[in-house]
């Protein structure tokens, strides 16, 4: 299969899909914040392997504890993945924190600091 091939970006998709209703509805660890979203899910062409992307809202100690709540919990997170989805092969399970929400938001704050900076030298000028 090749990596950019319909039938693995359907999987893809669809360990995204699983894996976000594992997280929001069977794994119980207190460390897992409740406002944890996978953004992505890369399963390698042979199915051996899977990147997922977690994101968490909250600062940096929220999101390095609620990796080590979701790391904890990777074997039976594989395990419920390998019951919902019916794959030849249930691939091993590396989580990533995805910091890119929370860059986008710190960007979009600081563009905002920027444009206010802007009409403020712009008032003081007329």
């Amino acid at each position: 299969m090749r990596k950019n091939s319909v039938k693995n970006n359907r999987i893809n998709e669809d360990v995204t899909r699983v894996i976000s209703e594992i997280l929001r509805e069977d794994v119980k660890d207190p460390r897992i914040s409740p406002i944890v979203s996978v953004t992505d899910a890369i399963v390698a062409p042979d199915l051996k392997t899977a990147k997922i992307f977690i994101s968490v809202l909250g600062d940096e100690q929220d999101g390095c504890r609620t990796m080590e709540g979701i790391r904890s919990s990777a074997g039976y997170i594989r395990h419920q993945l390998a019951v919902r989805l019916n794959l030849r092969n249930t691939p091993q399970l590396e989580f990533i924190l995805d910091k890119s929400i929370a860059y986008g938001v710190d960007m979009s704050h600081k563009i905002d600091q920027v444009m206010e900076h802007d009409r403020e030298a712009d008032a003081g000028e007329e």
